[in-house]
């Protein structure tokens, strides 16, 4: 009776509120007792999204999980995203959501009982091990649940909602978001195929189309990188694409990007090849 009414109680609580108690990677201060004192955290988050829709290569998924591992620093906060179209237990999920914890210096340090201060710097030690393994493991999971048979792919509406979330966040400075995805909108907005086959986009009109349907999101001033444009999957007729069509895609995104209050900083095709910053 007791679980039945906290869960009605958890249900009841804003979305808001959920989201900001959310972290999959516990803290070492709370751990250890010492929550009271613990620093700022960093203000930046790195928010990594997945298309499910269009299965990566192996190279692109390890070249992806190097991409996060160097970028990712004590007192980040770290999201991931999975999402394909609205079909039976296919839709938008918010698999992880963790912050590191920053070391502890300075005099306040000093104050700290020797064993509780043991016990901190141990956790905070295995720390990043912890995100790796965790954070990691959905990483690779959500990758690999990716399916080529999946008809739509709704890019635009999951960045939305995903600015939607990023507006409920307090403590952020800094935001990067890196996408990985074919960069290929499929869905009852619109779509970048025609014929069975990437077409070339009329950059301006898609984008009075999205603007017509709501689609640009808020993104809160992100960088954005990509991995993964222009990939195709084995129904696609065509596998080659042409320098004049992909431009034609990274001009899109750019130009959606900037009205979504966000920067294309990276436009891997399919490779990232620039560094998270």
């Amino acid at each position: 009776m007791r679980l039945a009414k906290a869960l009605i109680l958890a249900l009841a609580l804003p979305c808001a509120a959920l989201a900001a108690e959310r972290n999959d990677l516990q803290s070492c201060y709370t751990r250890n007792g010492l929550a009271d004192i613990k620093p700022a955290a960093s203000g930046r988050e790195l928010v990594v999204i997945i298309d499910q829709t269009i299965p990566m290569p192996e190279d692109l998924q390890r070249n992806s999980w190097g991409q996060i591992d160097r970028f990712v620093q004590p007192g980040d906060r770290v999201r991931l995203y999975t999402f394909s179209a609205f079909l039976p237990g296919e839709y938008q999920r918010l698999v992880y959501a963790g912050e590191l914890d920053m070391p502890l210096q300075g005099e306040v340090r000093d104050d700290v009982n020797m064993r509780k201060l043991r016990g901190l710097d141990q956790c905070l030690a295995t720390q990043k091990k912890a995100f790796q393994s965790g954070f990691g493991g959905q990483f690779v999971k959500g990758l690999r649940e990716a399916r080529q048979d999946i008809p739509k792919s709704e890019i635009m509406n999951t960045l939305r909602r995903v600015g939607e979330d990023m507006s409920k966040e307090q403590g952020v400075d800094e935001r990067v978001v890196y996408l990985i995805s074919d960069m290929l909108e499929h869905s009852d907005y619109t779509s970048f195929y025609a014929a069975n086959q990437i077409k070339q986009l009329n950059v301006g009109n898609e984008l009075k189309l999205a603007q017509s349907k709501g689609l640009y999101a808020d993104l809160q001033g992100a960088r954005v990188y990509v991995s993964g444009a222009g990939l195709v999957t084995d129904a696609v007729k065509h596998a080659y694409r042409s320098g004049k069509t992909m431009d034609a895609l990274n001009d899109f995104w750019a130009q959606y990007l900037k009205a979504s209050n966000a920067t294309l900083e990276g436009f891997g095709t399919p490779s990232l090849s620039t560094d998270l910053r």
